[in-house]
């Protein structure tokens, strides 16, 4: 995993040096976004590791997926998406595209001053508390945050709340499993 990180990290770079240029950042996080997901599919998988096709064979394919589903601004049918794929296919990169998607789209809420935040909690947690939280990790990360709110009834309490590579555990079920180790050791 870390490997695949550092595989990226160069890639989403120049493409969001490019999408910022462009003014394109939304639709190149999109176009990402899908690329991921069609490479995370085991089907399309399988289709892409073919040894039968070649590199531009897996560009069409992955242009052909993506375009039709998300790419409404065509950033991927552009010179700079098809070099893009074209390099990642050529580099055997196109296994990185998870890595890719997850950096570019860091790199844009930096740009952005914007977070995302995951909120995982017990029970539903109503709409006041959580503006009040919302409020709460704007003036601890300095940036507008967005929240993303679910429900895990096995914490039985508390949250577990996820910014970027930071990880807040207030769950119940965390607190038990470290009494747990503590009587055991």
């Amino acid at each position: 995993m870390a490997e695949n990180i550092t595989l990226a990290r160069p890639y989403a770079q120049a493409l969001f040096d490019t999408a910022r240029e462009a003014g394109a950042l939304g639709q190149w996080s999109v176009a990402l976004s899908g690329l991921a997901q069609v490479s995370q599919d085991a089907s399309a998988g399988r289709y892409l590791a073919s040894p039968r096709l070649t590199d531009a064979q897996r560009v069409e394919f992955l242009t052909s997926v993506v375009g039709a589903a998300v790419d409404d601004g065509g950033v991927l049918a552009s010179q700079a998406g098809q070099n893009f794929l074209r390099l990642a296919a050529e580099n055997d990169r196109l296994d990185v595209l998870v890595e890719i998607a997850e950096r570019f789209d860091i790199l844009k809420a930096q740009a952005e001053r914007t977070i995302e935040v995951s909120i995982v909690t017990a029970t539903p947690v109503d709409a006041a508390l959580a503006k009040s939280i919302g409020q709460s990790l704007e003036k601890r990360f300095g940036r507008a945050v967005e929240l993303k709110l679910s429900v895990d009834p096995e914490l039985i309490g508390g949250a577990v709340i996820r910014a970027e590579d930071q990880v807040i555990d207030g769950s119940v079920r965390s607190r038990l499993q470290a009494m747990s180790q503590a009587l055991v050791s």
